[in-house]
This record gives C-alpha cells, sequence and structure tokens, in this order.
C-alpha cells in the first residue's frame, strides 16, 4: 500500500475507504482493530544524529579534561551559543501563561517580519562554575563579530570582576554556526579580543552532530524559553527584560543586554591578517582545539 492511500487518514476515513471497497466496518471498530495490529498514532522522533565521528569519546574525554583543569586553577570557563531568532512584535509565543479567563492576548494570524521591529538575535555565554549568563540580543546579523562581541561584553561586565587572577579563558562551543571551528572571522575577532583583554583563549569545539551537549543549551536557554512561553515578544527591551528575569531553583542568574552594533556580512579577514594571529593548534585535532594568545602591547 501507498503510505499516503492509508496512513495519515483518521479512523473514519479509513472506515468510508474500506467501505468503498466492500469491507463494512465502523471507525471505532477499525481503531480497535489497528491497536490490536500494534499501531498507534506516532509523530516523528528526533534520534538520528547521522555518522559519528570516530573520535566523538575521545573529544568528549577531552574537553571534560580541560574543563577539569581550568575550573582547578581557578580560570573561567564559559559555553557559547545562539538562541534560536526570534520575530519581534506581536506575534504567537508557544506555551500558555496565567490570563483571566476568556481574555486570550490577542496576537497576529500571520508570522510576516515586521520590517521595523525586524528579528532579535540572542547570543549567549554561560559559565559552568557559577551558573551565571550573559545574553547580548543583537538586531542586526549574525555574525562572527557578533559573537566574539557577546563574549567581550561578558568579560567586561562579568568575568573581570569574577575571575581578577584570570590569565586564560577555556571556551567550549558547537563546531558549526557563527562560532564554527571553521570560521576565520571568529578566530580573528577571538584574536582581538585576546590582545584587548591580555587573556590566552582557549577553545575546544563539539564534534559534528553533538550540539545537543552543549551546557549552555540544557542549563541556560532551556530556562529562558520556559520563562518567556505564552508571552508576545513585542519588543527588544522586553525580550532583554525576560531573559534577565530567567531564575532557577539552583540559582542560575542571568543579564542582557541589547546590541545595537551593525554586523557586516561575509566579511573575511586578509590573508596578512591570519598570518599575524598566535594561533596554536593541539596535536590532538587542532581543528577542535587551539588556543589563541595575546599579541605583546
Amino acid at each position: 500500500m501507498r503510505p499516503l492511500l492509508w496512513t495519515c487518514k483518521s479512523v473514519r476515513r479509513l472506515a468510508a475507504h474500506l467501505a468503498q471497497e466492500g469491507h463494512v466496518i465502523s471507525p471505532a471498530k477499525t481503531a480497535e482493530l489497528l491497536h490490536q495490529l500494534g499501531y498507534s498514532l506516532q509523530s516523528h522522533r528526533k534520534r538520528d544524529e547521522g555518522a559519528s565521528h570516530p573520535d566523538r569519546d575521545a573529544q568528549f574525554e577531552h574537553i571534560n579534561g580541560q574543563v577539569r583543569e581550568f575550573q582547578k586553577a581557578g580560570q573561567p570557563v564559559i559555553s557559547v551559543d545562539t538562541k534560536k531568532k526570534e520575530l519581534v512584535g506581536l506575534y504567537r509565543n508557544g506555551g500558555q501563561e496565567w490570563r483571566p479567563k476568556g481574555k486570550p492576548q490577542e496576537v497576529k494570524v500571520y508570522d510576516f517580519i515586521d520590517e521595523e521591529l525586524g528579528k532579535a538575535i540572542p547570543y549567549g555565554v554561560y559559565d559552568l562554575l557559577r551558573n551565571e549568563g550573559w545574553v547580548s540580543v543583537g538586531c542586526d546579523h549574525d555574525t562572527a563579530e557578533f559573537a566574539v562581541e557577546t563574549i567581550r561584553r561578558w568579560w567586561l561586565s562579568m568575568g573581570k570582576e569574577q575571575y581578577p587572577l584570570a590569565r586564560k579563558l577555556l571556551i567550549t562551543a558547537d563546531g558549526g554556526g557563527r562560532n564554527s571551528s571553521r570560521s576565520r572571522l571568529w578566530k580573528w575577532s577571538l584574536q582581538q579580543f585576546s590582545n584587548q583583554s591580555g587573556l590566552a583563549v582557549r577553545v575546544c569545539h563539539f564534534p559534528p552532530a553533538t550540539s545537543k551537549w552543549n551546557k549552555i543549551e540544557h542549563r541556560m536557554f532551556s530556562h529562558i524559553t520556559q520563562n518567556w512561553r505564552g508571552k508576545a515578544l513585542v519588543s527588544h527591551e522586553v525580550i532583554v527584560n525576560l531573559i534577565a528575569a530567567t531564575t532557577t531553583e539552583k540559582g542560575l542568574k542571568v543579564r542582557a543586554q541589547r546590541d545595537e552594533n551593525r554586523y557586516e556580512k561575509g566579511k573575511v579577514p586578509s590573508e596578512a591578517d591570519l598570518l599575524s594571529m598566535r594561533l596554536i593548534r593541539d596535536d590532538f585535532h587542532g581543528d577542535w582545539n587551539y588556543t589563541i594568545e595575546p599579541k605583546p602591547s
């Protein structure tokens, strides 16, 4: 049987089609027989991550070892990533909130982007040791420069005060996106941050198809999503306030700020810029693990 003819139909329509074929049966009996045969209505389940990299487990062990080493030495360790972009305006947001009975908030029927309000781009930094986070809400383009600017803002607003003796910083990040292990602009922007902060920046990327293991996803972003469920994200200011109001019973604290800077799309550092970098690759997967040393002033 062709799947489109049968598996997507309701039991009422299945019964009607069977009747047309000469098999008279009620919808209730159709459902009963399907259950007896071991069938039920099911949706897709995300499980297939594709072929795993042969060094996947070794890279996880490497990252865990680096995290323990940095934390034992009192050096900061952060997890970074971009949260899903959000339309700004009176749009439907999944979830429910308490409101007077029969008075739901009315939002737009169609999710066409508002040219004036645009989108919100939340990029986050999560401190693994202190259970604290920083989120910059961008309004332009999601670029590597925007990602590193968020790290810079976290350092100047939170990290520098909390780690006054820090000499190096460990960043755990996905292997793709704006903080991709292949992005030249990401590395070049980190070099500028390293020069300004004086920190040796060590980066460990997660292997392909393992982004769900990034700590920021389930320790911070998931709680932000819960906190603003059912609320229309009508402005960037509302988004910033909702993010900053996110807390958990385990003591999560988040600070947020709007980033109004403009970031050029498609920007690529020159070969001369790349050659001037102080990038040191690890012996083990130097494409995933590397350190950027600050240039002498």
